[in-house]
């Protein structure tokens, strides 16, 4: 099913095995660099949303998301391996988490990232969700590599008390701790992941620290979005591309 259709690009959500197996391909080559099959216990109980060229078919842009009726079901998640979660089964509302989100290596048609947030903000508006959620990923396990991003979402953007996660993997980067620099803020943007840049820009807030992802070779932040906060002229773009 085309969920929306802009310009050169096309979403739609995965409707047969053979649109799951070009996503965990299109992972595999994005998060490691060659060619393979990433691939999970979660991907069977997750939807996939594909970003595809118009003309060619090629896979551009994916990601899996899993709906959850409410925070008591957040040991569910993919997130809830590597971080403690409790603070979040209060959360009363429907939740979404966002994960596996990678662009085809070589692209950056600021449009592919525009479509995969429309297509998702209009999943959001379809299902009523509260809050989304996720990991987003540094490329690297260095953590010295990010002291300015580090040190901004120190500064800005750490959860709200109610909602801070807390340390349940055995390798993490505790970046809240302690003073890392002066953020140079330009430095620091140009560090932040794309997607987390995107969440950030939507109000989001991350975790107090980063964990240390051998497998995955990342390091990543627990990342969440209340729908209610979105500042309403960003909700109002990313609903005129959803519509």
């Amino acid at each position: 099913m085309i969920t929306l259709c802009r310009g050169r690009y096309q979403s739609r959500i995965a409707a047969a095995p053979e649109d799951v197996a070009a996503a965990q391909a299109l992972r595999h080559l994005a998060f490691h660099g060659v060619a393979g099959s990433d691939c999970d216990s979660f991907d069977s109980l997750c939807g996939h949303m594909l970003v595809e060229e118009v003309r060619s078919g090629q896979l551009v842009c994916c990601f899996r998301f899993m709906p959850l009726r409410s925070g008591s079901e957040i040991g569910r998640s993919y997130a809830a391996q590597f971080y403690e979660l409790s603070a979040l089964a209060g959360f009363s509302g429907p939740m979404i988490e966002m994960g596996r989100f990678c662009i085809r290596p070589g692209l950056t048609d600021p449009d592919i990232l525009r479509i995969a947030w429309g297509a998702m903000t209009a999943y959001v508006d379809h299902t009523g969700a509260e809050l989304l959620f996720g990991c987003a990923s540094f490329p690297g396990t260095d953590s010295q590599e990010y002291l300015d991003a580090f040190a901004t979402l120190n500064a800005r953007h750490l959860a709200p008390p109610r909602w801070q996660p807390r340390v349940k993997a055995p390798e993490v980067f505790r970046f809240a701790q302690g003073p890392l620099c002066t953020p140079d803020p330009r430095k620091a943007m140009l560090r932040m992941p794309p997607l987390l840049r995107t969440y950030l820009m939507m109000g989001g807030w991350v975790s107090d620290h980063a964990v240390v992802d051998m497998q995955m070779n990342t390091l990543h932040v627990f990342t969440g979005v209340e729908i209610a906060a979105i500042p309403p002229a960003r909700k109002r773009l990313l609903r005129a591309v959803a519509g």
